[in-house]
Order: C-alpha cells, then structure tokens, then sequence
C-alpha cells in the first residue's frame, strides 16, 4: 500500500543522512560549480543520487528539481514535483559544522503539500503536510507572537542590511542572527527560536520550498519580499526574496523594506 509523501520524504531524508555522515568530517572531494555558484562535494553528489533514484522510484509520475540535478522543462508537466537540496549549507558541511541540512518538499501545481529539513548531526527533523500542522521530532512548532519589528530577533545575511533594501536606508532596530542553511533559518522561525527571517535576494526554490510549508503550517507567514505568495516549480526556479515570521510582525517587515 502507497504510503503519504511525507512518509516518504521522511525516510529518504534519513537514508540521506547516513550517507552525508560517511563523507562528514572526512575531506571530501569538493570544487566550485560555474558562474560563482557555490561549492559543492562528492557528498552532495551521493545524496542527490540516492533521492532521485528512491524517490522516483515511488512516485514516477512526479517531476524532479534539485540543486544537484540538471533542470529540464519535463517538471512543468508534472502535477506533483520534488523539490530537493541534497545538503543545504555545503559551506558549513565542508567546514565541519553541525548546520547542514537536508531539504525535501513536494509540491501540487505550484503549492507545497509535504516537507522535510533533517538536521542530521543536530538530531533534528522538521516535518510539516498541508492541513496538518508543523512538528520538531514530532513536537508541534508555533512562530513567534512578536508584533514590533523594532527589537525582534531575525535570521538574515549582511547584504539584507543593505540601505537600499530599506524605505530610510536604514533597516529597524532588530538584532540580526545567521545561520548558513536557509531551510534550518526557516525551521528555526516555525519553532518561535526567532522572530523572522529574511533574504532579499533572489532565492531559489530547493532552499525554500520545505521550510515555506514548515513556517505556514506553524502558523507562520511567508512571502516573497513585495507580499507576494511564494509559488514553486517556476519556469525560472527562484523567488523574488523571502520574508518569513509570525503573522503578527509580517506586515510590519513589509512596511519597511524599499520597493524594488
């Protein structure tokens, strides 16, 4: 008998980690992609291979978009579509910190209904479906209820407080934390650990799409950076940034940021 996509993600999200463990603190062979795209590893590879060989195995009909795989246009026939980032913080894996994260999602016609973010070394696994909330090793998540943006606690790089993302060229007063995973940024903001996150920068999917769900079904909101709803399996696979908290505080966010 078929079982739910989350319990599919879930386990290939395990099977996931036993594989990036071998290679974890063992130099793996590693270079750069093309056009500064970032590292990438003998790790991410392998794990990339596993996913798409299980999970395709179990769902044929669903599309296929990964970091680590070459995009094609058969995923915009597909009702359903992976969205997967093998290893999310390659950085941070090759460095030997504990922060990186595998990111699985399914969505249906461009909306998330299951995700994944399996923090491995930290013991850690973020699980949410559409309709049925968001749990941390199975503990319901809830964001926060901060409402001032002044004094808040955000996940965000040092380029978001750049002047010209901001209306008076100066961002509000809220202390800004980082974390170089974006899916754990997000799972992070759906446990209330922060008050929101924000990239403003042009975002791509398999970063995004499990942590969207998560933050959402905690009872979160989350837009791209002009309040716009996030839609996935685009012909180009990046969102316009990402604006994610408590929905008490996400229109305060918008209010601040410069129209671009």
């Amino acid at each position: 008998m078929r079982g739910t996509d989350l319990t599919l993600l879930i386990d290939a999200a395990k099977a996931s980690g036993e594989i990036a463990k071998s290679f974890f603190q063992k130099n793996p062979k590693r270079w750069d992609k093309a056009d500064g795209a970032g590292p990438v590893t003998e790790a991410d590879i392998a794990v990339n291979e596993q996913l798409e060989r299980d999970l395709r195995k179990a769902r044929p009909d669903y599309g296929w978009l990964s970091e680590e795989s070459a995009d094609t246009t058969e995923r915009q026939s597909s009702e359903h579509v992976f969205i997967i980032d093998p290893i999310d913080g390659t950085r941070s894996f090759i460095d030997g910190s504990n922060t990186w994260a595998h990111s699985l999602a399914v969505a249906r016609r461009g909306k998330v209904t299951a995700a994944v973010v399996l923090l491995p070394m930290r013991d850690m696994i973020f699980t949410a479906e559409l309709g049925s909330g968001a749990q941390m090793n199975g503990a319901a998540l809830a964001t926060s209820t901060q409402a001032d943006f002044n004094g808040s606690q955000i996940l965000a790089t040092k380029p978001s407080l750049d002047a010209k993302h901001w209306k008076a060229d100066t961002p509000p007063a809220f202390t800004r934390h980082h974390r170089p995973s974006l899916a754990y940024r997000l799972s992070l903001v759906a446990q209330g650990r922060f008050d929101g996150m924000l990239t403003l920068r042009p975002s791509w999917e398999w970063d995004i799409a499990a942590g969207a769900l998560i933050v959402s079904e905690a009872g979160g909101r989350i837009t791209d950076k002009t309040g716009a709803p996030l839609a996935f399996n685009g012909t180009d696979p990046r969102l316009n940034g990402v604006v994610a908290s408590g929905k008490a505080m996400h229109s305060a966010i918008l209010s601040e940021l410069a129209e671009t």
